[in-house]
């Protein structure tokens, strides 16, 4: 079925308006038709990349759902464009929209590595893992030229510190060489995010994340250089990709991954307009059974903050997606486990060197 309107190789379709701005603008339709006559565009394309400097960058997470005590993120906005990114939201706080400001203006943190290295050589900081990105994309597409997360790699390895990675980016496999030094000492653990197996529902979902072939081709050199790597099917969508977890985890336990992990898709704040007016453009003929799905994983509601529920939902559809889980860990992962990181050297090297004395 034909897409009207649909902006390629974008996830949001839209601008939204920052909740916290008090003035709002719209696109008129005489602007519109101006733009189509004339042959301009009404919306830039281009993303922009924002210089900032933070006093600190590595954050505490307080949520119990998520599974990790603290954050670091070089970048803010995230040029992947996922329709469905919980991070988006964030973005408000930055003065911008949850929409296509999300992915077309990229915060980046020009003093990360210094902030890093000042971090692990403080005295009263105790090791404990650091998770690059619990929002954004570490690895998304300029980071291939600014390799700001290649050199805090380099200052983990300096420090001997644990280090976790989230990532849908190929691009991991360039520091497959720090990850390799790290992972001789346990001190890195890869989680890759894979969603779907299907190409044409990676592209509609994840406009600009590297294509399914090149993340299932990661797992397998990761796993051949010792280096630990999981895979976060994550969200899950009803009717979108929730048929998919068996033979989903059957190929990742089979490249090398050791574990598997899962949320239900919650669509909180400005996130439900954005999904909303994607899947009506993208997906049209399912559209409305996709977002009443979702809602009965949540109580009748897109958004959900609940802690405890909001992560895997309730209801039929998220106990039968719960059980599929179960099932496909018993089948394909059974003897395998995703490794604890190592906290114990760092206090020897908080001078960058092992201490002697």
């Amino acid at each position: 079925m034909e897409r009207s309107g649909y902006i390629k190789g974008r996830g949001a379709q839209h601008q939204v308006k920052n909740r916290f701005d008090t003035l709002a603008y719209e696109m008129r339709d005489d602007f519109l038709n101006f733009c189509a006559v004339e042959g301009e565009e009404a919306i830039s394309s281009k993303t922009a990349f924002i210089d900032t400097f933070p006093k600190t960058i590595v954050n505490k997470v307080t949520s119990p759902d998520v599974g990790l005590e603290f954050s670091l993120n070089p970048y803010q906005g995230c040029e992947h464009g996922c329709v469905y990114c919980y991070a988006r939201n964030s973005h408000e706080y930055w003065g911008y929209g949850a929409g296509l400001d999300f992915e077309q203006k990229i915060l980046v943190k020009r003093n990360a590595v210094e902030l890093l290295e000042q971090k692990l050589r403080s005295k009263s900081w105790k090791a404990a893992p650091i998770v690059l990105s619990g929002n954004t994309d570490c690895y998304q597409p300029v980071e291939r030229r600014l390799e700001i997360t290649r050199k805090l790699l380099q200052v983990f390895l300096k420090y001997k510190h644990p280090v976790g990675i989230i990532t849908k980016n190929a691009l991991v496999q360039r520091d497959v060489d720090i990850l390799e030094e790290l992972a001789k000492d346990n001190l890195v653990r890869v989680n890759l995010s894979i969603t779907s197996l299907d190409e044409k529902t990676r592209q509609l979902l994840e406009p600009r994340t590297a294509s399914i072939k090149k993340r299932l081709q990661t797992i397998e050199v990761l796993h051949s250089r010792g280096i630990p790597v999981s895979v976060m099917m994550a969200p899950i969508i009803p009717s979108i990709n929730s048929h998919e977890i068996l033979p989903l985890v059957k190929e990742i336990a089979e490249r090398g991954a050791c574990g598997v992990g899962y949320t239900v898709v919650r669509l909180n704040g400005a996130i439900g307009e954005v999904f909303s007016a994607w899947i009506r453009k993208a997906m049209p003929d399912r559209a409305e059974k996709v977002l009443h799905q979702i809602a009965e994983c949540h109580k009748g509601n897109l958004n959900d903050s609940r802690f405890g529920t909001r992560m895997k939902g309730e209801g039929n559809i998220a106990d039968q997606v719960a059980q599929q889980f179960a099932l496909a860990r018993k089948l394909y992962l059974k003897d395998k486990e995703r490794p604890k990181l190592n906290c114990d050297l760092h206090q020897q090297y908080k001078d960058g060197q092992m201490k002697l004395f």
